[in-house]
């Protein structure tokens, strides 16, 4: 689980844009469900899990916005 964590993290920004795309970004979706294992916050992962459904409509384009912006998906860090 962390090794993915930080590999998703330590991703080059091509790389991350291109996980961002329409069907990949529920890569980022299970991204995000880990991570709040990892930090055991149940407001995060139920944001995570609702988030498998928002990844297939708005949720990538935000992704890819932030990704360029911050260097990180939309979510808390």
């Amino acid at each position: 689980m962390e090794s993915y964590i930080n590999w998703m993290e330590k991703n080059p920004k091509w790389l991350k844009l291109v996980l961002c795309l329409w069907i990949l970004d529920i890569t980022w979706a299970v991204f995000r469900i880990l991570k709040a294992v990892q930090n055991n916050n149940m407001v995060q992962l139920i944001l995570g899990i609702l988030w498998i459904l928002a990844a297939g409509t708005i949720g990538w384009i935000l992704d890819i916005i932030w990704i360029i912006v911050f260097d990180y998906p939309f979510w808390f860090k």
